[in-house]
């Protein structure tokens, strides 16, 4: 197992813009701090159970059916789309409050992000023997979990952050506009770079 040179690479992978990212600095933009870190912990689960279901067997499946591998891809870049025009309208009162709907949200986009489980599928069994040792494969997947919920964090407490120095109600809607466009551009990008 080349256990270093995969925790440099999931930190690469996790730097890189993708569904999770666009969520969760729109999230936190939009909603504060709260909301985002319960998001977080959605797509920390999320991320969990797409390693658990690779490590027994969706690898097997998405490489025998290719359509349900697509059905996953194009439900993901439904679901951002989704929630990058949620993001536009504005939201209820006290919307803001309810940690549920954040924490449920981060867990279904990450279980329809296609960039964790190609991850899983395609790029963990590189560094790992030949057949891969079910122990490893959790190992590894543990591991991602912790690199990519350190990450999310840190992008939570940055958009946070900037969300207190840059909202004023009166550029409330324009900020939280403008992450949602960024989110739509995440999805699109997502579409047409794992076409």
């Amino acid at each position: 197992m080349r256990f270093w040179e995969f925790l440099l690479t999931a930190v690469i992978a996790e730097l890189t813009p993708g569904p999770n990212m666009g969520y969760l600095v729109a999230l936190s933009l939009a909603r504060g701090q709260r909301a985002g870190l319960a998001a977080v912990a959605g797509v920390a689960l999320g991320l969990a159970l797409l390693g658990l279901a690779a490590a027994f067997g969706f690898a097997f499946v998405s490489a025998q059916a290719p359509l349900a591998a697509q059905a996953l891809r194009w439900a993901g870049i439904a679901y951002l789309l989704w929630l990058a025009y949620d993001a536009w309208r504005d939201p209820p009162p006290g919307a803001g409050d309810e940690l549920g709907p954040s924490f449920r949200r981060g867990l279904v986009t990450n279980l329809l992000n296609p960039k964790a489980a190609i991850f899983y599928v395609a790029v963990i069994p590189l560094f790992l023997p030949v057949p891969a040792p079910r122990d490893q494969l959790l190992l590894l997947t543990g591991c991602f979990v912790v690199i990519a919920t350190v990450i999310h964090v840190a992008l939570v407490l940055g958009a946070s952050a900037s969300r207190a120095l840059l909202f004023h109600p009166s550029r409330e809607r324009a900020i939280r506009r403008g992450a949602a466009v960024g989110m739509a551009l995440v999805a699109l990008w997502f579409a047409w770079s794992t076409r």
